[in-house]
């Protein structure tokens, strides 16, 4: 294997000149040390990056010495000692040089230890900010956004140029490897995580991107939804409240629930924003006893698939998208009048106020664009329609009937509107 070559190497012919330059920093046992010590060793004493410069010049043509002088950059890469790095790059430490047991770069490993100015460093002196590793085809870009505490380096990279819609191997984007990584968090990293997710998408992330597999944005919260209800109550509701934030950023952005994606393992109808709603909805009714409780869930249900129509204006559905009413019991007519809307609005010409709707929605972006509708000069049931979260009207004495011959009034205005402050309460399975 080329990683235990490349081991023997470091161990018997360059780690030696490594181990000099580290005790010179006072870093020969450089793993035991936290990034703090390091700095504080390092500190302001030239002497130290004096008597570096020395032994790099009486070294300078010795057979390891590339090597060794590239290794020890990973060394002080690690720890984010920015003066010894610089000194390393000057003389002539490699960039591109890759860790025998990993296979990283100084970039990466930049990253992975959250090292902003490292990264910063790195990149004005000709690091490949988007080169991928050999093992996981990780970018940069990747690991800043798989962990919150990266979100520093997150930002450096996107102020530095990197291609924020560059795919690994597999066809994920950065903005889907934080997606996927959400789960692993805690509660208390969901607002580095929202911010991470901000800054792609503001930084030009395709909200539409597809892996290889099928999957979309939509398919990793899913996968966090369906943890809520293994989850306290106080935890469920924090990742209840990241969920739809993040969904409002995406449709803010682009990301279009609608759509029909294929998912390599289930079919078209996999990870249909409409299929999982229905599905839900099915299950949900069919277990809960308490009527109200039920109709709340409905309406809720009927405010979702109303923000998901508003952000497009053609309904994609799979062509065998059905909805088994059968163990809805006394509710099953009102389900099943629900699908029948939706099914409609695939065949029927797009009514002029829905396209009215989405367009000015589109054109407010991005998210949040509650203030934004409140601030235009039309009339409050105007306001009220393009709003769907009438939560944000504030005005609990409009009338708010809509016209029901419209194909695209699905949605019926819950009596109470604060039952609709969470945009999916729905349990996902």
């Amino acid at each position: 294997m080329p990683f235990l070559h490349g081991f023997r190497r470091i161990t018997l012919e360059y780690q030696p000149l490594v181990d000099e330059i580290l005790a010179l920093l006072a870093l020969q046992d450089a793993e035991r040390q936290n990034a703090l010590e390091s700095h504080a060793c390092l500190g302001s004493n030239g002497s130290q990056l004096s008597a570096m410069r020395q032994v790099l010049e009486r070294e300078a043509h010795s057979p390891f010495y590339q090597e060794g002088v590239s290794y020890t950059l990973l060394k002080v890469t690690e720890l984010g000692l920015v003066e010894a790095a610089e000194v390393l790059l000057e003389f002539g430490a490699d960039l591109g040089f890759e860790d025998p047991v990993t296979y990283y770069t100084p970039l990466h490993i930049a990253v992975l230890r959250n090292q902003a100015d490292m990264v910063e460093l790195l990149a004005r002196h000709g690091a490949d900010i988007n080169r991928r590793d050999r093992i996981h085809e990780s970018s940069p870009l990747d690991l800043a956004s798989e962990e919150p505490e990266r979100l520093p380096c997150l930002q450096r990279l996107l102020q530095l140029g990197a291609d924020v819609n560059a795919a690994d191997k597999t066809g994920k984007t950065a903005l889907l490897h934080a997606l996927l990584h959400c789960h692993c968090s805690s509660v208390v990293d969901l607002d580095d995580i929202t911010e991470s997710i901000r800054l792609l998408l503001e930084g030009g992330a395709d909200a539409r991107a597809t892996t290889e597999n099928g999957d979309t944005v939509f398919t990793y919260i899913i996968f966090l939804l369906g943890d809520i209800d293994l989850a306290s109550t106080e935890v469920a509701e924090v990742q209840n409240s990241f969920c739809i934030r993040v969904m409002q950023l995406l449709m803010a952005h682009g990301a279009n629930p609608s759509a029909a994606y294929n998912c390599s393992l289930h079919g078209p109808s996999c990870w249909s924003g409409f299929q999982t709603v229905f599905d839900c909805l099915c299950s949900d009714v069919s277990i809960l006893k308490d009527s109200s409780i039920s109709t709340e869930v409905i309406q809720m249900g009927q405010t979702l698939l109303e923000l998901m129509m508003a952000s497009s204006q053609t309904i994609q559905l799979p062509s065998d998208f059905e909805v088994d009413v059968n163990s809805c019991r006394y509710h099953e007519e009102k389900i099943r009048s629900l699908f029948c809307s939706v099914k409609q609005l695939e065949h029927t010409p797009q009514a002029l106020k829905h396209l009215c709707r989405v367009f000015i929605r589109q054109r407010l972006r991005p998210w949040p664009i509650d203030v934004k509708i409140k601030a235009l000069p039309l009339p409050d049931r105007l306001k009220w329609y393009l709003l769907i979260d009438h939560t944000a009207v504030g005005h609990e004495d409009l009338s708010l009937t809509d016209d029901s011959s419209s194909p695209h009034s699905v949605v019926t205005v819950p009596t109470d509107s604060q039952q609709i402050t969470a945009l999916h309460p729905l349990s996902l399975q």
